[in-house]
């Protein structure tokens, strides 16, 4: 089976029938949360219910008129998207997402719909993706902003919903719209790698390079910090930061240093963006040979001058 990751600890897997105990066992984590929203008929009760939810989204898939695929946390499922309706025909498709309350915050579920969105779009060809949501459910349509939809309109006291007669929002991205926002999405992450090279690259003084530890400020906005995680943790303005590694590099105590990244995952919403990195170092301190690996965690702002850090916290591993 393929998945496709997510998150570190997160990734998106098809959902299928002889899943229905695990789908069962979710919903009834996510039932209440879930209820105001989706059809009834989604909300499975036992396990014929269950079998019979993920069997009709099976047929659609069979059919090539939609899908549902879940996301797993930890080995958990603890929501998923959908598609809920696939007109190649036309070039029209509708996305949805549901996801119970513990899984909440992470951004999985925008992360999810980009992916299927983008499969969509580029692979299949749909010129339309519509993303149908009560007016009253604040969290759905926060996802279809984050994922650049535009509201067409609102469709007025469509369906009873409890003691009311529930609105729905009707958004939408076009294709072309969608293609713009991967090409502004790849310019953001290009610029933020650079960003974070030249973070690495100040550090370095293989081959008797002299080090500039003071242009950490132009990596900066003003005001940012530096977090040293571990037992004996530090935090540093920009200056507290530099000023002692600059001795370092530059005194010969430390020499043939250089770091650099393993692997990173860069997220970017909107003028924030955050990115995960593993890297690794190696140098000559006191003489001695050494080398080492950690984790650092960046944060980002674009800013009228471009992509700036606002933190950094690492942490070395033991």
């Amino acid at each position: 089976m393929f998945s496709l990751p997510l998150t570190a600890h997160a990734e998106l897997r098809p959902l299928e029938p002889y899943m229905s105990g695990e789908f069962l066992a979710h919903m009834d984590r996510a039932r209440e949360h879930i209820s105001p929203w989706v059809s009834p008929s989604f909300v499975a009760g036992d396990l014929e219910e269950a079998a019979a939810v993920l069997r009709r989204h099976a047929g659609k898939r069979a059919r090539d008129e939609g899908g549902i695929w879940g996301i797993w946390l930890e080995g958990t499922l603890v929501g998923g998207v959908l598609l809920v309706s696939f007109d190649l025909a036309q070039g029209v498709c509708e996305a949805g997402c549901w996801l119970e309350p513990g899984a909440e915050g992470r951004g999985l579920v925008t992360r999810a719909a980009e992916r299927i969105i983008d499969w969509a779009v580029t692979e299949r060809g749909i010129q339309r993706v519509e993303w149908r949501t009560d007016a009253r459910n604040a969290r759905s349509i926060g996802v279809a902003r984050r994922l650049g939809m535009v509201r067409d309109g609102t469709l007025r006291q469509v369906f009873p919903r409890d003691d009311r007669r529930a609105d729905i929002e009707i958004w939408s991205v076009l294709a072309g719209e969608w293609r713009a926002r991967g090409e502004r999405a790849a310019a953001d992450k290009a610029e933020i790698d650079e960003l974070t090279a030249a973070f690495f690259r100040l550090f370095t003084n293989t081959g008797g390079l002299r080090p500039d530890c003071g242009r950490v400020h132009r990596l900066f906005v003003p005001g940012g910090i530096i977090v040293k995680g571990g037992p004996n943790q530090e935090v540093h303005d920009l200056d507290s930061f530099a000023e002692p590694r600059q001795r370092l590099l530059t005194s010969g105590e430390l020499v043939e240093f250089t770091e650099e990244e393993t692997w990173e995952r860069t997220e970017i919403f909107g003028d924030v963006a955050r990115r995960l990195c593993r890297y690794r170092k190696s140098g000559i301190l006191a003489g001695e040979p050494f080398t080492g690996t950690g984790t650092k965690s960046i944060h980002f702002l674009r800013t009228a001058d471009g992509w700036r850090m606002t933190a950094l916290t690492w942490d070395d591993d033991r």
